[in-house]
């Protein structure tokens, strides 16, 4: 391991892959989806990542919802799956996606030590907030942080911004996670000190800064706090 990051006061989290589990929605769904069930998840994901930075660029804002709906639309579509009542399922099911295992000790072992606990996401305040609630995460963070607040989907610069102004500390003490290797990139060209929680073993990005630090999930975070 390199060498621990100091003065770090906040630790700020992205919710879908590094808190969440994105792909609970789709397996929830295995009795009608079958063994079609990764395919979706992982099409879904994909293109709900694409329309995040399409809009972005084009100016199209609309919430994190219509966004993984129409996501979720595209990739049924592609993979040629009509079900009567699947769609809704499936949406219903993103609201309650389960939280990786070693998350609660995670953030418990971080909150004793009196670390200011954030999210940072692109889901809309309500996507949040069911999320949270389904994991028992209620009063464990300081801030649950929507890019609603500024209009426009990550990597915006003004995405970022949001976790120093509410938290009330300059980007070099806020520790900041991220699973999305573009997230995590983007997220050290801002200013942030950064870990990537690289859970799904991507090779490194060709963009603009590098992240501090690699981890395989949020485990081994503690660990890398002085």
């Amino acid at each position: 391991m390199n060498e621990k990051l100091n003065g770090i006061e906040a630790c700020v989290f992205d919710a879908y892959g590094t808190l969440f589990d994105f792909n609970t929605a789709a397996a929830g769904a295995r009795d009608e989806l079958g063994a079609d069930w990764q395919k979706l998840s992982d099409l879904w994901r994909l293109k709900q990542l694409q329309y995040t930075w399409l809009r972005g660029l084009a100016g199209h804002h609309v919430e994190f919802w219509q966004v993984t709906g129409d996501a979720l639309d595209f990739a049924l579509a592609q993979l040629k799956i009509e079900r009567p009542g699947l769609r809704a399922r499936l949406m219903d099911l993103y609201l309650r996606l389960g939280a990786y295992p070693e998350v609660p000790a995670m953030l418990a072992e971080l909150k004793a030590r009196g670390m200011k606990l954030a999210i940072l996401s692109n889901g809309s305040p309500a996507m949040l907030a069911a999320l949270v609630g389904n994991a028992g995460l209620d009063g464990v963070f300081d801030a649950v942080l929507s890019v609603e607040d500024v209009g426009v989907f990550k990597p915006h610069p003004s995405v970022y911004g949001l976790a120093a102004k509410r938290l009330q500390l300059t980007p070099e003490r806020i520790c900041f996670l991220s699973s999305n290797g573009w997230d995590a990139y983007s997220a050290k060209a801002f200013g942030f000190r950064v870990l990537w929680c690289n859970r799904f073993g991507q090779a490194p990005e060709r963009i603009p800064a590098t992240p501090d630090g690699e981890i395989g999930d949020l485990g081994a975070l503690p660990a890398w706090l002085a």
